[in-house]
């Protein structure tokens, strides 16, 4: 492996995964999928995590194909139903004793009003609350492994998200930017307390964060047309600034994910203007996600929610 670059770090300066076995939530497209690619390619046994079982299957089978002696495995889940949250989780427990990595990765973003299986606003429900509880389920496999990592994925979207603990749910008043907002907020300070948490425990699992700044995915699908044309390649010479490609969004995730100088409670993004774009470096996030006694409160909040508690 090459000396890592400050201002350049790269899929070749991902480590050694060989051994590793690596949890992918929407690990069958996009971040998700990149991000299995390079950790596949380095040795990792990944198993992406989605909703879509046909999906899934293509999206192993395109890894599998580009690389024969890559272990690729799939899981359903749907993270808008805690029953499934439960069913997958349990099943992972029982494929595997131990969890090396868990990459939250799977998410909504500006979809019309609409609620999870279980009552709670799509976005929230699914960014953030269907994450809490996979973690806190999986939490036991991974504290087994010395070294282990939580990685969630934030946005820069965090920065407009306030958490309306009196409307968690956006029911009196649902903007769909500001409610994406509160998710990756959420993501975050999820991040930060269950690093506190872990810490606190004498745990050797770390929590970290990462964003892609602003990637070309399955994401925008729900933004209109005219901005997903403008964020196209074809415009590649006008927003390359503003826009970058799948397989550079995934790279802060990858740091999160494997630099073995990284260290709990970091949150990576792209080293470019307002962390739009380039190569991962460690980034800041909002006054607003550091806050402790609102960490805390969502914590409890989550726990209830979800009905998971965590075992640190």
């Amino acid at each position: 492996m090459r000396q890592a670059s400050a201002e350049r770090w790269t899929a070749s300066d991902v480590p050694d995964q060989h051994g590793r076995v690596a949890v992918i939530t929407g690990g069958s497209g996009g971040l998700g999928l990149e991000t299995a690619r390079v950790l596949a390619a380095h040795g990792a046994t990944v198993v992406l995590a989605g909703r879509d079982p046909a999906k899934l299957g293509r999206a192993a089978a395109e890894l599998q194909a580009a690389r024969p002696d890559a272990s690729v495995q799939t899981a359903e889940l749907d993270l808008a139903s805690l029953d499934s949250v439960r069913t997958a989780a349990a099943e992972l427990a029982a494929r595997f004793a131990t969890l090396d990595l868990l990459v939250n990765n799977a998410g909504l973003m500006f979809p019309p009003y609409g609620l999870t299986k279980d009552g709670y606003e799509l976005q929230f429900g699914t960014n953030h609350l269907g994450h809490f509880a996979l973690t806190g389920l999986l939490l036991p496999q991974l504290l087994a492994v010395p070294g282990s990592r939580v990685v969630t994925v934030s946005s820069n979207g965090h920065r407009v998200g306030r958490i309306n603990f009196t409307d968690l749910n956006s029911a009196r008043h649902y903007e769909r930017h500001l409610a994406y907002g509160q998710s990756k907020l959420a993501n975050l300070m999820f991040t930060y307390e269950l690093q506190r948490r872990l810490a606190a425990g004498n745990a050797s699992t770390i929590a970290l964060a990462a964003h892609p700044g602003t990637a070309r995915t399955e994401l925008t699908r729900h933004m209109s047309g005219l901005s997903n044309a403008a964020m196209g390649p074809r415009f590649r010479a006008v927003n390359s600034w503003l826009v970058q490609d799948a397989a550079m969004g995934a790279l802060p995730v990858l740091r999160a994910a494997t630099d073995r100088a990284a260290v709990g409670g970091t949150y990576y993004g792209p080293a470019g203007f307002q962390q739009l774009t380039g190569y991962p470096v460690v980034v800041t996030s909002s006054s607003r996600s550091q806050n402790r006694q609102a960490q805390r409160r969502l914590w409890v909040e989550s726990e209830q929610l979800t009905g998971i508690t965590y075992p640190v």
